[in-house]
């Protein structure tokens, strides 16, 4: 959870940081899985993102990686504008781009550039992503085969992980 978050802001595209809650949720996120067999950890390069692995991770000797791909949706000129005010109108940019940003469908094709790159390097190996709503979209899109279209009108439901299997 980050301050804007706990504020109402979309934070988009600009980094971001972790709230006092964001910070214990990132706390125990590592208690629960530094001793996982993780052979990796890779986030987003968002600075609300990267606090999250480096609290979790520190001096655990899991490497964390940081990917841009795994980046949030960019809203462009709307980064950092309400939240509930981005949201109404988020199903309009499921193709087309927020101004001077990217549509939800060339976030999840961006994160899905990440996910074809993953079996080169890490395949039939336990790794751990910190991303955004378009990393757990483009994973529920990619990997489970949910419509695009089912994901951008639905809640977004936070808990406190998901689990998935490369194909």
């Amino acid at each position: 959870m980050s301050e804007d978050n706990d504020r109402g802001i979309a934070t988009g595209w600009l980094p971001g940081r972790l709230s006092e809650r964001g910070r214990r949720l990132a706390a125990e996120l590592g208690e629960r899985r530094r001793a996982d067999g993780l052979t990796a950890v890779f986030t987003s390069d968002l600075a609300r993102a990267a606090e999250t692995a480096a609290l979790a991770f520190a001096g655990s000797g899991v490497p964390v990686l940081h990917d841009w791909r795994l980046r949030e949706c960019d809203y462009g000129d709307r980064n950092g504008m309400p939240a509930a005010q981005l949201h109404r109108s988020r199903s309009e940019h499921l193709d087309r781009p927020y101004p001077g940003g990217e549509s939800w469908r060339q976030a999840v094709h961006r994160v899905g550039r990440f996910l074809d790159d993953l079996p080169l390097r890490w395949n039939d190996t336990r790794i751990l992503v910190i991303g955004h709503v378009a990393t757990r979209w483009a994973f529920d899109h990619i990997l489970d085969g949910v419509p695009l279209e089912d994901l951008v009108d639905a809640d977004f439901a936070w808990r406190e992980g998901w689990e998935y299997r490369l194909p």
